[in-house]
């Protein structure tokens, strides 16, 4: 009787003991599993690494034994300058909006200090705001009238970016003693469109200030997709194609006004452009004749 009533609490305790550390299982619930989109092809890369833009050499005056200072246009109708219009990364629309965000300082293209009224200006002296440099390049419209018929002030027109198809370049070709290189640099860019049947620049930007918003926009490349060029490695590389418009001379005259040209069809215009890159070229290479 003993024997069987201490069985009987053995089993009652091992019951117990078990019941005690046997964890309760909680219910299994289903979680539904998020669909990753599928990667767009092997490079779907849209940004740049800032970091890429490469500084430039610094140059100091008393180490330039030549110079010389001229002026480009670059057309966007022109292939391989089409780039810079390209439908999902316009240059245009990339300047517009960093003068609106003041990212950027604007200076006018025309000079009207010192009696010098509407006169060429690319020397950046006159700074404009993010305001009059938005209506040089988009214009303004006339208000519209109240219920009392008074104008109200001017709006901005919307952006129009295929009316800006040129880009002044104002660069200097420089022989650095120092270093022992011939090489341009491109001191200002402006955007050009058509005004009073004449191609204008709208404003000027003083190129080193750019360079860093330039390097972190990706360049539209149509032979690499996989590309990291930027629209600062289109213009320090020379990637662009362009015609001298100007040079420095005692008159400080374009080349259409030297040759008192009327017909924008006048292959004079051509040859001049051509015969100021040649005495460029042929400076370069008597450097290094002997």
């Amino acid at each position: 009787m003993k024997k069987v009533l201490y069985t009987i609490i053995l089993l009652f305790f091992g019951t117990a003991s078990f019941a005690q550390t046997t964890p309760v299982t909680a219910p299994v619930v289903k979680k539904s599993k998020i669909k990753t989109p599928p990667k767009d092809g092997f490079y779907a890369r849209k940004d740049v690494d800032s970091s890429v833009m490469v500084p430039l050499p610094d140059v100091r005056e008393e180490d330039v034994f030549y110079s010389k200072r001229v002026w480009r246009e670059i057309d966007l109708r022109d292939t391989i300058n089409s780039v810079l219009k390209s439908e999902s990364s316009k240059l245009i629309e990339i300047l517009m909006e960093a003068v609106a965000n003041e990212e950027l300082t604007v200076y006018s293209p025309k000079d009207t200090t010192a009696g010098k009224l509407l006169e060429d200006n690319d020397s950046f002296k006159i700074a404009l705001s993010a305001k009059d440099a938005l209506q040089n390049a988009r214009g303004t419209a006339e208000g519209e009238a109240d219920a009392s018929g008074k104008i109200g002030e001017p709006t901005l027109k919307r952006l129009r970016p295929d009316e800006f198809l040129k880009y002044r370049i104002k660069e200097d070709w420089i022989f650095d003693v120092k270093r022992s290189v011939f090489e341009p640099r491109i001191i200002g860019i402006a955007p050009m469109k058509m005004v009073e049947g004449n191609w204008q620049p709208v404003f000027w930007i003083y190129y080193d200030e750019a360079r860093p918003l330039l390097s972190k926009s990706r360049l539209v490349n149509p032979g690499n997709d996989a590309s990291v060029l930027t629209y600062d490695d289109f213009f320090i590389r020379r990637l662009f194609a362009s015609n001298i418009v100007k040079e420095t001379n005692p008159a400080n005259k374009t080349i259409i006004e030297i040759l008192n040209q009327t017909d924008p069809k006048d292959p004079r215009k051509l040859y001049e452009s051509e015969r100021i890159k040649k005495g460029i070229a042929d400076y370069e290479q008597s450097l290094w004749e002997y």
